[in-house]
C-alpha cells in the first residue's frame, strides 16, 4: 500500500498515474485561475 492510498484517499486506484495527473492539473489550474483573477482585479487593464 502506498502513502497515497491512506488518509482521505481510501479507495482502490487512488495512486494511479491518471488520477494523479488529473488531480494535479485540477489543483494547478485552480491556483492559476486565482492568480489570474487576482491580477485582473488588482490592475484594471482594458
Amino acid at each position: 500500500m502506498t502513502d497515497l492510498n491512506r488518509g482521505i484517499m481510501k479507495f482502490p486506484g487512488a495512486d494511479s498515474p491518471i488520477l494523479l495527473v488529473f488531480s494535479s492539473v485540477l489543483i494547478l489550474g485552480g491556483i492559476s485561475f486565482l492568480i489570474w483573477w487576482a491580477y485582473q482585479s488588482a490592475y484594471a487593464i482594458q
